[in-house]
Parts: C-alpha cells; sequence; structure tokens
C-alpha cells in the first residue's frame, strides 16, 4: 500500500474525552472514528488488524473442531421470553417493533438463537457433540459507554455453543475450548490470565472462567494468589478464613460484658464511627436491608468489609437484588438509615462467616442515634445462614494453599466461557433421542471472545510514549518503507526496487511515498506501530537502507539483500 492513497487520517492529540491510552492511540493513529457514544467506524488500518484477530480466532477454532456459521442480529423477543431472559437482561437489551409491531431485539449474544436452531435439526445422539462459532457485530445499550472500545454500545465478537449428550461432554467440550483461547491468545501477543468467575445474566449449571488481559485501565479486580495459581474476578474470590480474621483477640477467660446501647448522634457511617469515637471497623457489624421483589432480607458483614451482591444472589438463588429504600430500611428496623442492627429483625439475617466468629461486635441498635456495644453473635442474635457474602481483601489467605496471600490487579475481560449444562436446553427444549430411544436434554456450553476490545487491549499492554506496538501476528502491515527524500533519484529508485521485491515474497508493505518531511513521517510511523521500519536516506546509493524495530531504539544498517532475508525469513 501506497500511503499517500491509505485512508487514514492521524492526529497530532486526541480527543478531550479520550480517557484510555487505547482510546487516544487508535483515534490518533487514524484506525477508529466516534459515530455516536459507543459507537465506532473502523477506518482500513483497524480494519486490517481486525481481520487478523478474526483469523487468528478462525484458525484455532477450526483446528479444536468448531464449525462457523452466521446468525441474524435481530431476534423475535419471543424466544428471550422462552429462555426467561427477557426481563432479566433489562435496559441493555435493545428492543425494536417492525411495521407489523412484532418485537425485536439486537442480539448481545446468541443463546437463543443458536439453540432454536439446533433443536430443530438435530434429535439424535449421533449427531452429537457439535460445537458452532459466529463472529458478528452485538449490541448492548450501556449506561454509560466508555473507555472507547472496551465498553461500547456496538461490538464485534466471537460466540461459540457446545452440545453434548452429557455433563462428561460438556467437560471434554470446554476443555477443548479452554486450549483453544489460550493458543489464540497467546497467537495476539495478550498477556492473560484465566480466572475464575460469576456467569452473570448468561448463567448455567457449571464453572465459567473469565480470560483477563492485564491493564491497569481494566475494569475488573482480580484476586490471584500470590504463591499459587488461584485467581479470581473479585465477584467470584474466596478467602480461607483465618484466626486473625476475627477482628477480636479470643480470651475464653474473660467475663464478656452485657449489650449496652450508647448515643452517636448523627453517626450514619462505619466511617464517622471509625473517625470520632476513635473504633476499630474489625470490630463493628454492617447491617444491609435488601429488598428482592417483595421480600426483604438483611445481610451482615464486618465493618472493614463489603458484601459481595454476586455472592449473595447466588445463595439466595435470585437474579436480581437491591438496597432497600429509606423507607423500607425504617419500616423494618425502626430507624433511619445508618443504625440498622441484627437485635430484633424480623426478617430473614444472612451472616457473613467472619461475622459469626466475632467473640463481640458493635451493632446498629435499630434506634436513631443510637448504636450497641458487646454483641455477641450467636448469642445476642441467630446464626441461622452462615455463608461467604463478601468481597475479599488483600492480604486474604489463599483458599487453595496455605502459604499464598491474596493480591489484587486490574484486567480487561477479553473472552469468557461458560458450563451452560441445561440452563437454555431445558426451557427451550433442545432434547435428542438416546441410544435407547429415551429423550434426553442437550447439555450445552457458551464460548465468547471480544473481537473488537482484543485491539484496546493489546494497545493497552503494547505501546509507549509515541504510539502503538504492534505484535507482528496482528499489526496492519508487517513494514513501514520510509524514503527519507523521494526528490533523490538513490533513494526513488532504491526504495521502488525494494517495495516491489519486498511485496513479491509476501511481505506486507506500506510504502510512505507522501511529500512531508521526514520528522512527520517517522512520528506517524512510531505512532501507527508498523513492527519493522526501513528507512532509505543518504547511503541509498551504496545499496544501504537503515532497520529499525518498533519496540526499539537502535537501528541496523544493512545492505538491500540483508534486509530482504531478514524480512522474508
Amino acid at each position: 500500500m501506497r500511503q499517500s492513497q491509505l485512508f487514514s487520517p492521524t492526529l497530532r492529540e486526541a480527543p478531550s474525552d479520550a480517557d484510555a491510552i487505547s482510546h487516544q492511540l487508535l483515534l490518533r493513529a487514524g484506525m477508529i472514528r466516534t459515530l455516536a457514544a459507543g459507537i465506532y467506524s473502523y477506518l482500513p488500518l483497524g480494519r486490517r488488524v481486525l481481520r487478523k484477530i478474526e483469523n487468528i480466532i478462525r484458525e484455532e477454532l477450526d483446528m479444536a473442531g468448531a464449525q462457523e456459521m452466521l446468525m441474524p442480529s435481530m431476534q423475535p423477543t419471543e424466544l428471550w421470553k422462552e429462555s426467561g431472559r427477557y426481563s432479566i437482561y433489562g435496559p441493555e437489551l435493545i428492543r425494536l417493533h417492525d411495521r407489523h409491531q412484532r418485537e425485536f431485539a439486537l442480539g448481545p449474544t446468541h443463546e437463543e438463537v443458536v439453540t432454536t436452531i439446533v433443536r430443530n435439526e438435530i434429535n439424535t445422539y449421533r449427531k452429537l457433540p457439535l460445537i458452532v462459532y459466529q463472529i458478528q457485530t452485538k449490541f448492548r445499550d450501556e449506561r454509560r459507554p466508555r473507555f472507547g472500545l472496551l465498553r461500547g454500545r456496538e461490538f464485534l465478537m466471537k460466540d461459540a455453543y457446545s452440545f453434548d449428550t452429557d455433563m462428561a461432554g460438556l467437560d471434554r467440550s470446554y476443555q477443548i475450548m479452554s486450549q483453544a483461547y489460550h493458543r489464540i491468545f497467546n497467537r495476539l501477543g495478550l498477556h492473560v490470565r484465566a480466572v475464575e468467575a460469576d456467569a452473570g445474566a448468561i448463567g448455567g449449571d457449571g464453572g465459567t472462567h473469565e480470560f483477563m488481559a492485564l491493564a491497569d485501565i481494566g475494569e475488573d479486580t482480580i484476586a490471584s494468589c500470590d504463591y499459587c495459581e488461584y485467581a479470581a474476578n473479585l465477584e467470584k474470590a474466596v478467602a480461607r478464613l483465618s484466626s486473625e480474621q476475627t477482628g477480636n483477640n479470643n480470651n475464653n477467660n474473660r467475663i464478656l460484658d452485657m449489650p449496652e446501647r450508647f448515643y452517636t448522634p448523627g453517626m450514619h457511617t462505619i466511617d464517622q464511627l471509625v473517625q470520632l469515637l476513635n473504633l476499630n471497623p474489625k470490630h463493628i457489624i454492617k447491617t444491609l436491608i435488601y429488598r428482592i421483589g417483595d421480600h426483604v432480607i438483611a445481610a451482615l458483614v464486618r465493618g472493614d468489609h463489603e458484601v459481595n451482591e454476586i455472592k449473595l444472589m447466588n445463595a439466595l438463588g435470585v437474579e436480581q437484588l437491591e438496597l432497600a429504600d429509606s423507607a423500607t430500611v425504617e419500616r423494618i428496623t425502626g430507624a433511619p438509615v445508618g443504625f440498622a442492627g441484627p437485635l430484633g429483625l424480623s426478617v430473614p439475617v444472612y451472616v457473613d462467616h467472619a461475622v459469626a466468629r466475632m467473640e463481640e461486635a458493635i451493632v446498629g441498635g435499630n434506634e436513631q442515634d443510637y448504636h450497641i456495644r458487646h454483641v455477641r453473635p450467636g448469642h445476642d442474635f441467630g446464626l441461622n445462614t452462615v455463608l461467604d457474602l463478601r468481597n475479599v481483601v488483600e492480604g486474604d489467605v489463599c483458599p487453595h494453599c496455605d502459604q499464598g496471600r491474596l493480591q489484587f490487579s486490574r484486567g480487561i475481560e477479553v473472552g469468557q466461557v461458560f458450563k451452560l449444562g441445561t440452563r437454555y436446553s431445558e426451557k427451550m427444549r433442545a432434547a435428542f433421542l438416546d441410544a435407547s430411544g429415551r429423550e434426553q436434554t442437550m447439555v450445552m456450553g457458551c464460548y465468547g471472545i471480544g473481537v473488537s476490545r482484543i485491539l484496546s487491549a493489546v494497545v493497552e499492554q503494547q505501546h509507549d510514549d509515541h504510539g502503538i506496538c504492534w505484535p507482528e501476528a496482528i499489526a496492519p502491515f508487517h513494514v513501514h518503507l520510509i524514503p527519507v527524500s523521494l526528490q533523490d533519484n538513490s533513494q526513488a529508485e532504491l526504495t521502488e526496487s525494494l517495495y516491489q521485491r519486498l511485496r513479491a515474497n509476501g511481505v506486507e508493505v506500506l510504502l510512505d511515498d507522501r511529500e512531508e518531511r521526514p520528522g512527520i513521517k517517522f512520528k506517524d510511523s512510531d505512532l501507527i506501530g508498523i513492527p519493522h521500519r526501513i528507512v532509505v536516506g543518504k547511503q541509498a546509493a551504496e545499496g544501504k537502507v537503515e532497520l529499525k524495530q518498533r519496540s526499539r531504539k537502535d537501528t541496523e544498517v544493512l545492505t538491500i539483500e540483508e534486509v530482504i532475508v531478514r524480512m522474508c525469513s
């Protein structure tokens, strides 16, 4: 490609609303352009990168035995009602009506569609197992699209689905796809870690893992052990209970005091109690009131911990809950928000393990401006339902080994694999006849990769102060050929000869034939991030050029034959 003909408008400065470095660089390098909030066009350079990412994904999935198909973006909402996800997905599901007032949704994912196709076409075990996939545009009406391609409303995704006769078959398909994912991300040049995760709105009967590209801009928190291989998304992470996590020094010989109500005017929060009364948050129990439909519950965690609402929903077997409004809190506790406590509550109370192990604690008094000290869990209030309800914190003991402690890092989710089980096939009646002629429900898995998100994830991991540093496997071109001055006949002839020879050997070359100053050409080259730069300059008459790797500072002077061998090997 000759750069004078390339549609790649670069920018000297990034737009003010571009916060993430990947968003800034993709815009500045002329890879993408914003059409609306969370909606982007891919210009030729960006499209070349996307196509290479797609091809790597296709090669690995085809090799793993998956078959590519393409499903419609518009989906009848009857399918979403059949699966039970119509209301669960909420306002992120973009709904619309056709001229006949039939309701459709723009697909954020395709579990319902693919289950419908397979149930209509497969009715015998002889045609299973099956893995199909597609690479297609998805839609999600994000409330706050941000960080460019990392959180958009329209995005390119690879979604795959497996259908098996039993859970053992699903385990095999899950393993096949997980291994393919590791190969894909290695080829893409991404530093990725697989972590335990929650299935979210997709749901399922089995496990799920997210593939997280480690990056400071990542919206997900990863808790990992500093000793063993344990890693999990914060929403899923657990910690081993230890004696130091009780928050009290156990002393069985001490005579315990009776509960005592004390005056705490205007102290609605843990922070206020800690600062104004010099209390330790580990000695406080935080009581949170939640509404689940028409029902109300209470959740108890230690004052230095936070409720993990994903864990709470999973424990309750519900898909939605919300903090109760102030009127509900006052009706249940008899006090305004900030003074709730577990004593005397008439609603179900769910207690975190760390709370259950406390010797005594300070709790809300269920009366405005009062708390109660010397409250003993299990004595002054019941411990009928004790479970893991909290987010882990850094320094917690690893649940898989005794030596490790949990540490936090940030990550960008670039892929996720799910064991769906019969979550969709049972509700949507996707069944087959087994070898005995009996009807059985298909067992499913789901496997997604955020194709367009990978552009940003790679840039977040591989850039410097001057621009992008693309890995060779997905770079828009392999070589950036830059003549210092095409007015010099020696440079012009050598540049054209080198350009044609590299192309003839299958090397993807971008020739900067623009009438620009060398400094501008070099800055654009650094910004675009092509892995190899060949500069044709003053030594052209001697048949020599300079070769520079994008990720290195030093340059080499090579003959034409040497550079041809280097670039074609």
